[in-house]
């Protein structure tokens, strides 16, 4: 980045219930904390493979917003970022408050500043590529348009909402020329039947919503005091208490926030921005949304199993299993032998004090498990 060129920070949303990869994610330990696919917390991997979007300032520019009940789990997983970074929500307010407070705060510091906004718990597998379009998004903001990333779809998916584009021959030569190239909103659609996803899919006009937005920090709060006031209001009245000092900006959070409107940013702000702009994306992505994409995304023997070594699998095939007792604190080897005898397409997970077991096709349904747990009284467990 060059020294004319306005910086780039990124905001990272991690709150989550937890509740799609139940047992393995609780309510104070959801999805982005855990290391769902080996190796680190995802919320960890998320902000390393942004760090390139940063520049010199490195972690200085990468900011947290998260909730007061995973704050010690968060500092755990991303040691590096600075305190001073972390946007601690007194209460859930969904994303909109939470995105106009980040924007707010950044713009205090770095008026100029861009923020690009992620989800904390999404898998990426070609992550040049998907600098590459961030950086395409970036430029497309610093022009003033807010922007968005939408993934190309690969089948006709229900549990995603759409973004339909303007085709590129439409663009014309307002948008730069490269496959990772804005093209113009025209409108957002929500989670479709499965005959109007594949309609979208064959038009080829109509984009996967990833949640991921791209903005300079005045456009983001001038937006917001156009379609959502009473935020706009509640986020002035934040930032009047911090021109007194840090003291009275604490105090203003926890009075102010948990009365904002509670509200996406999807349909508070960015179903009714004109002039929207979206990027195309291929850098395999996936939102890791159930038992089923970790399978998906594991690796797997010839018959499409993946299980802990020495476990033992006959005639079974398409089968996940996961032993997460050693990472809970149990023992990490006490001889215990997982076997699988005559079954297909199985998602089989224990913790330390929970067993799972669900057909990979249902696995989307794990989260009535935490319901059915608290409506027993049992939410401990959850």
């Amino acid at each position: 980045m060059s020294s004319t060129e306005t910086p780039v920070h990124v905001l990272i949303l991690a709150g989550g219930a937890g509740t799609r990869f139940w047992p393995a994610s609780r309510a104070a330990r959801p999805k982005q904390l855990l290391p769902l696919l080996g190796g680190e917390p995802l919320i960890t991997a998320t902000a390393r493979r942004v760090l390139p979007l940063c520049g010199g300032a490195g972690w200085e520019r990468i900011w947290i917003a998260t909730g007061q009940h995973l704050l010690s789990p968060t500092r755990a997983a991303l040691p590096d970022v600075s305190e001073r970074r972390l946007l601690v929500e007194p209460a859930p307010r969904n994303t909109a408050p939470c995105i106009g407070w980040a924007a707010a705060t950044i713009a205090r510091e770095d008026p100029e500043a861009v923020v690009v906004v992620l989800p904390s718990d999404h898998h990426i597998a070609d992550v040049p590529r998907f600098l590459e379009v961030l950086e395409a998004a970036v430029a497309s903001a610093r022009g003033g348009a807010i922007t968005t990333i939408g993934i190309r779809p690969t089948h006709p998916e229900t549990g995603f909402g759409y973004i339909e584009a303007e085709s590129a021959a439409s663009a014309g030569s307002a948008a730069p020329a490269g496959p990772a190239s804005p093209r113009r909103v025209l409108r957002f659609v929500e989670k479709p039947s499965r005959e109007r996803a594949a309609e979208f899919v064959a038009s080829g006009r109509f984009l996967w919503n990833a949640g991921m937005f791209i903005f300079r920090a005045g456009d983001m709060r001038a937006a917001i005091r156009a379609h959502l006031p009473a935020l706009a209001e509640g986020l002035d009245e934040i930032d009047r208490a911090a021109a007194q000092g840090a003291a009275a900006e604490a105090e203003a959070v926890l009075r102010v926030f948990p009365r904002l409107p509670a509200v996406s940013i999807d349909h508070g702000v960015m179903e009714h921005v004109a002039g929207l702009a979206v990027v195309p994306g291929d850098f395999g992505w996936s939102d890791l949304g159930s038992w089923q994409s970790a399978w998906e995304l594991a690796e797997k023997d010839e018959r499409g199993n993946s299980a802990p070594a020495g476990s033992v699998l006959v005639d079974a095939q398409g089968n996940y299993l996961v032993d997460l007792r050693a990472r809970s604190g149990g023992a990490p080897d006490d001889g215990r032998v997982i076997a699988l005898v005559g079954v297909e397409g199985l998602v089989v997970v224990e913790t330390d004090d929970a067993l799972l077991i669900v057909p990979r096709d249902r696995a989307q349904d794990v989260k009535h498990v935490v319901d059915a747990l608290k409506a027993r009284g049992q939410g401990r467990h959850t």
